[in-house]
């Protein structure tokens, strides 16, 4: 996929995008690039998804990613799956996003259905596997509750849910070095202070984190029986709750 190779710069210059951070064109075109170079660990998630299909994965059951972007996650259940009959499918709410995906894994996973829709109200049936992978950090805090009991509810006995989200330290003090080591993270993978600064000022008000403790208190609120923590670097974390 030639466009995975394009580097992000979209807040280097003085064309930079201003206002809230948006899942669009130019976002999509660098969109893989980003988020290798600002998600620490986001490799190994991927990995591990890949993984977690291959034991949890049900036979004539559904694997959701929801909040698919340009479908890494997505691929992950299609391999881990292997020979189990299920479906897979990735859902999105940015026509830029879920277009690229289709356009780009389609011809290597032709059997994975991509829906545009917002994951609030997609219909959920029959899951084994339900991923977010750094997507419920962009819904309204008072509506993730809501989502997790729809998810808990769509999965079959047995089920999983793989959460990872960019989490808020239980502290000011805490909060500050989990902040000050991933803006390092950005420095060391290329990025400016002048982008770094923008980056976090066109997230501000869109990506919203909670404390670790806060995820795993409303998992528990939503049914689901455990959630355990499997990976954490500085404020990315990536969670399995079972039903």
């Amino acid at each position: 996929m030639s466009d995975d190779k394009r580097s992000d710069n979209l807040y280097a210059g003085a064309g930079a995008p201003l206002g809230d951070f948006v899942f669009d064109d130019a976002v999509a075109a660098v969109f893989p690039d980003m988020i290798r170079r600002s998600v620490p660990g986001y490799p190994a998630i991927i990995n591990m998804i890949q993984l977690l299909a291959g034991r949890y994965a049900q036979e004539r059951s559904r694997l959701y990613d929801l909040g698919c972007s340009l479908g890494a996650s997505t691929v992950a259940l299609a391999l881990g799956r292997g020979e189990t009959p299920c479906e897979v499918v990735g859902v999105d709410n940015a026509p830029a996003m879920l277009h690229r995906a289709a356009a780009t894994i389609g011809g290597q996973h032709p059997d994975i259905q991509w829906i545009c829709d917002d994951i609030r109200k997609v219909p959920l049936q029959n899951a084994s596997i339900v991923v977010m992978n750094f997507t419920l950090q962009f819904l309204p805090r008072d509506e993730r509750l809501t989502v997790l009991r729809r998810i808990h509810a769509a999965l079959r006995p047995g089920g999983i849910m793989v959460l990872s989200e960019k989490i808020a330290g239980e502290d000011p003090n805490a909060d500050n070095l989990l902040v000050d080591m991933h803006h390092a993270f950005k420095r060391a993978n290329g990025y400016s202070e002048l982008e770094i600064s923008r980056k976090r000022s066109a997230l501000e008000d869109v990506l919203l984190p909670e404390t670790l403790a806060a995820h795993r208190k409303r998992l528990a609120e939503a049914g689901f029986s455990r959630s355990d923590l499997w990976f954490q670097c500085f404020n990315f974390v990536s969670l399995v709750a079972q039903k």
